[in-house]
């Protein structure tokens, strides 16, 4: 297995967040998107390929996990 460091990506939360809920920072990480809590950063991160994340967040604006 192959760590990849995370410790110099530039992370973003986003716009909509607030500091009273849960949080979910993200970073770009070359041909990776790197997902994390905002809450606890050092507890690590997820990581998806471009790909993924792009279909995830097509999925987001389309409605598909609203409740």
């Amino acid at each position: 297995m192959t760590l990849l460091d995370l410790s110099n990506l530039r992370w973003r939360k986003s716009s909509r967040s607030s500091t009273y809920t849960n949080c979910v920072e993200i970073a770009f990480a070359g041909s990776a998107v790197a997902a994390r809590d905002s809450k606890n950063p050092d507890a690590g991160a997820l990581l998806f390929s471009a790909v993924t994340w792009a279909s995830f967040v097509d999925g987001l604006r389309a409605g598909q996990f609203d409740a």
